[in-house]
């Protein structure tokens, strides 16, 4: 006799209705009446928007600036994870609670701040100038901005991972002679790396639509430090909507397809990480067995 499941939400078709109903009203309709506006364009004067020399190089901006960041935040966000997780210090909290700033403070706020505290008479920019590195009104800037907001993304994503490992694995793989780098790369990785692309793509994903913090320090200069946002901003203040719609629709096509991209590679890694857990028992508790003999 089967027995009926109990949902805390009854009622699969209603709840259906308003997920799909919601979704539609604030990404599908939206993005559908974003693409249907740029196809009253012709393919020909589609790709001389989309493919205009300022549009390529804010492109290059955009998402170079966007992956540089994300790949810094993902070394350094592991680092800051697994520091907070791990060891014991004066101020904790504080430290942990600072990590989530960047979601509290407005990205304005953010963007001149960071420009006061790089630029040449700036507390740190002071300093760097003298050496030849000039971040405020470059295209460094950008990073340094894109990196300042992306990062609890990959925090947050990696703590509760690194909250879940067992400090006894790692006893154990240094008891049976793992060195550092042997027990981070062949026993922590493998299960963390679902995680880690997961913050990676979160922060990434956030950085390519950055706007408020990044006009502020960035110098905006076309074919220089411009960014895609900023750009489809200055076609609409010209009352050019199907160019700012052309870039739009662009950047939502790569966007979507290196989204995609990190998702099958998190998947992939996911299913190997899984595939590689249901083989090690039979491995392993042989060996177990001929140790206790």
């Amino acid at each position: 006799m089967s027995r009926t499941q109990h949902n805390v939400l009854p009622g699969f078709r209603l709840s259906l209705g308003y997920a799909v109903t919601y979704l539609s009203l604030l990404v599908l309709i939206p993005l559908g009446a974003l693409i249907a506006k740029s196809m009253s364009l012709t393919a020909g004067e589609f790709w001389q928007i989309a493919t205009g020399e300022r549009a390529l190089a804010a492109y290059r901006v955009t998402f170079g600036a966007a992956l540089l960041a994300a790949v810094v935040n993902a070394v350094f966000g592991f680092i800051v994870a697994w520091v907070l997780v791990r060891y014991p210090f004066p101020g904790k909290r504080f430290v942990d609670a600072l990590v989530d700033l960047p979601f509290a403070l407005p990205t304005a706020v953010a963007g001149i701040t960071l420009a006061t505290l790089y630029a040449g008479t700036g507390w740190i920019g002071r300093f760097l100038e003298p050496l030849g590195v000039k971040v405020a009104f470059t295209p460094l800037g950008i990073v340094v901005a894109l990196i300042f907001i992306g990062l609890p993304f990959v925090v947050r994503t990696l703590q509760p991972v690194i909250e879940d490992f067992e400090p006894e694995v790692e006893e154990a793989a240094a008891t049976l002679g793992a060195s550092r780098m042997q027990t981070l790369v062949r026993v922590l990785l493998p299960q963390l790396l679902p995680a880690w692309l997961t913050g990676f793509a979160l922060a990434f994903a956030r950085s390519v639509g950055e706007y408020g913090s990044v006009i502020f320090i960035a110098g905006n200069m076309p074919m220089v430090s411009e960014i895609t946002p900023l750009l489809i901003v200055s076609k609409l203040e010209q009352y050019d909507l199907p160019g700012a719609t052309v870039l739009a629709v662009v950047m939502l096509v790569i966007s979507f397809v290196l989204l995609l991209a990190i998702n099958l590679l998190q998947w992939f890694a996911a299913t190997r990480h899984s595939g590689r857990a249901a083989v090690e028992p039979a491995i392993t508790l042989p060996r177990t067995a001929e140790v206790a003999v």
